[in-house]
């Protein structure tokens, strides 16, 4: 008797049993991380307005005077942001110059030089400079720096540039160890493990045949960093940059220990001032609950977010018109 052959087709894959509960998780993860960036923004603009809000007394009482005012007379009630804008500004720029070309060397030491067993240890201490506590670097800053600042590197700075023309009044005047100068080492110190940390990581994210490539062109270490990791890193390391930038504007303790606080502009560098942040900090345990230095202290808050967004903006901007995007 014949057998006859029958093709048995295969039968069509069950469809997931979670495939609908996956679908429901999906979503609603994607509305948690919805909520969490728009909670930033509340939370953002929440302190905008506060700020805003709680120093337009201030900026009512003074008008736009307020902003170039050196005034700050709490006997008088007369306020200015002038002094500490003028500090904010000098010291952190300082910092930067002071500490973005120490940063760049020791990300290229760790990244181009360093034997294999020192990169770890050493980057590791980096990253932990980092965690040291603000008022740590202002206690060590007050007990260590200034002494030698004023017994030793003030005086030979004087001695020297405080004599040359057209420079030398950034360098003259009494050395007190303490004052604008002193503040801004502070802030390099403590913002440069953010700016070498950041830039070690970018510059070992270039891809190698990049690298081996131009070094079998013949190009050295050097021509290879400017050449090749620099431009394929610049977005990274301007926003390394950034971050310290950001750190040094407000800083608080570390610069009230060593700035000098006092309420007036200086032209040398080494003279005394105040900065935003560490004027806040020294006057708002005394300002009494709506009273018009309670007001200006705000104001100074308002002025100090908007100077950091609008640092933050230009960067942006100027990286924007570099790449043509």
């Amino acid at each position: 008797m014949a057998q006859v052959a029958v093709d048995v087709l295969p039968a069509a894959p069950a469809r997931p049993a979670t495939r609908r509960g996956a679908g429901r998780g999906d979503a609603i993860f994607a509305g948690l991380c919805r909520a969490a960036a728009v909670l930033v923004l509340v939370l953002l603009g929440a302190i905008i307005v506060e700020l805003f809000l709680g120093g337009l007394p201030a900026f009512r009482a003074f008008g736009a005077a307020f902003l170039a005012s050196t005034e700050w007379d709490p006997v008088g009630d007369l306020y200015g942001a002038g002094v500490p804008i003028y500090g904010t500004l000098v010291t952190a720029v300082l910092a930067l110059l002071l500490a973005v070309p120490v940063a760049f060397g020791i990300a290229f030491f760790l990244t181009e030089l360093a034997p294999a067993w020192m990169r770890g240890p050493v980057g590791t201490a980096i990253e932990l400079l980092a965690a040291v506590p603000s008022i740590i670097f202002g206690m060590w800053g007050f007990f260590v720096i200034v002494p030698l600042m004023a017994g030793t590197v003030q005086p030979a700075i004087i001695d020297t540039l405080g004599e040359a023309p057209l420079i030398g009044d950034f360098f003259a005047g009494p050395p007190f160890g303490t004052g604008l100068f002193t503040a801004a080492l502070i802030l390099a110190i403590m913002v440069l493990p953010f700016i070498a940390a950041t830039m070690r990581d970018v510059f070992l994210q270039v891809p190698g045949v990049f690298k081996e490539s131009a070094y079998g062109l013949g190009a050295t270490r050097w021509e290879v960093m400017r050449r090749v990791v620099l431009p394929y890193t610049r977005v990274s390391v301007v926003g390394g940059i950034m971050l310290g930038l950001g750190r040094a504007l407000g800083e608080t303790m570390a610069v009230t220990f060593v700035i000098g606080n006092a309420n007036r502009i200086a032209t040398s560098l080494f003279g005394p001032g105040n900065t935003i942040a560490s004027l806040v900090a020294l006057e708002f345990g005394e300002s009494a609950s709506g009273s018009l230095k309670l007001a200006s202290l705000l104001a100074l808050g308002f002025i100090l977010f908007v100077i950091s967004f609008a640092v933050l903006a230009l960067s942006r901007w100027l990286l924007r018109a570099r790449t043509g995007a």
